[in-house]
């Protein structure tokens, strides 16, 4: 059963500012993740159709922008950073981008010198003079955290990053991170039916002070189509090789998305927007980044902002996704996403070979 479409006629609201993490960082409370726009989801979109997206984002008043030097590689920050040419909003921005990943796709590095070498790379393609949260994309389970954040608090003091977070990283690794220098944000998967960060992550994010910043809130478009989305993926789609996605999987997985939408009709949003509404109820500290390449979902998940949910309904939400209804896991098991690992420790390393 499809959710009731928003009314085209309502413009979507306007995202308030929020505080994210305990060292100064303020962004809309919902931001855009650009990925999309580039990489990983078929084939590269009209530069020009993306440009005129993120700067009607900025004019709906979304200041939190996402991206990473592995997008496209490189070129998301391009186009982030043409965006971005000549708009006098700059100031009022928080541009976030990440490293780790090498460009070849083929591994990950955290040594001083990658790190600094990235963040000079990431400066150059976006036009700018500082980051305003830069991320560890992935950790490097062969260099300490410590050896990591301390050439990214070297930078912090130079002026070229203001920020720092950590994307995908376990919750021993963060609190080893933070006691180097205050991590602002951690950025993680986290939507209906991807939840296992709630069991130590996120609490040892709340317990430091450190923003939460959810990636995928939409399970990567699941909540917006349903198994239908599968059949319309392009065959280079990099979510056909998830597990999630796979046609034993997402038949099962159907039922989740036929009880959402059922709900959202009898609030009268959409699926997408129900889905999303739950993210943002999940409290103050939190900042969804859904991503899209069209304006008109663009302006349906800012919709999600109007979306008022009782702790009932909040309940009845999780139950139809709850662990042990939803069948497959997020990533193959070929791409580690260094969660559940942990760097040497400190007194191990020997610099870079």
């Amino acid at each position: 059963m499809a959710a009731a479409p928003a009314p085209a006629c309502v413009s979507p609201p306007r995202p308030r500012m929020m505080k994210l993490g305990s060292q100064g960082l303020e962004v809309s409370s919902q931001g855009l993740g650009c990925m999309g726009m580039s990489a990983a989801y078929g084939e590269r979109k009209p530069e020009a159709d993306m440009v005129a997206l993120l700067r009607h984002a900025i004019a709906a008043g979304i200041t939190f922008l996402d991206t990473s030097d592995i997008y496209g590689p490189h070129t998301n920050e391009v186009l982030i950073g043409k965006a971005l040419r000549g708009e006098a909003v700059r100031e009022q921005l928080q541009v976030a981008t990440k490293f780790g990943g090498t460009p070849d796709f083929r591994g990950v590095r955290g040594d001083p010198a990658y790190v600094r070498a990235a963040c000079e790379g990431s400066l150059r393609r976006l036009g700018v003079d500082c980051i305003d949260l830069y991320y560890q994309h992935r950790i490097d389970t062969t260099v300490p955290v410590e050896v990591t954040m301390g050439e990214l608090k070297k930078l912090v003091e130079e002026g070229k990053i203001k920020y720092i977070g950590l994307s995908e990283a376990s919750a021993s690794t963060i609190r080893r991170a933070h006691a180097v220098h205050p991590i602002t944000a951690v950025q993680l998967e986290w939507s209906l039916w991807t939840r296992d960060a709630e069991q130590d992550i996120i609490p040892t994010c709340r317990e430091l002070g450190i923003g939460i910043v959810a990636y995928s809130p939409l399970g990567r478009g699941f909540f917006s189509s349903g198994a239908k989305l599968v059949s319309d993926l392009p065959d280079d789609d990099f979510r056909k090789t998830l597990p999630r996605f796979q046609p034993e999987n997402m038949e099962k997985n159907a039922l989740i998305f036929e009880r959402v939408s059922q709900m959202a009709a009898r609030k009268g949003c959409t699926s997408s927007q129900l889905a999303l509404a739950w993210v943002h109820h999940q409290g103050s500290d939190v900042c969804p980044i859904p991503g899209t390449t069209k304006i008109a979902n663009f302006n349906q998940n800012l919709g999600a902002l109007s979306v008022k949910l009782t702790p009932e309904e909040m309940a009845e939400l999780e139950s139809y996704a709850a662990m042990d209804v939803v069948h497959g896991e997020r990533y193959q098991s070929t791409l580690f996403t260094w969660r559940d690992s942990e760097t040497p420790p400190l007194s191990s390393w020997k610099g870079s070979n």
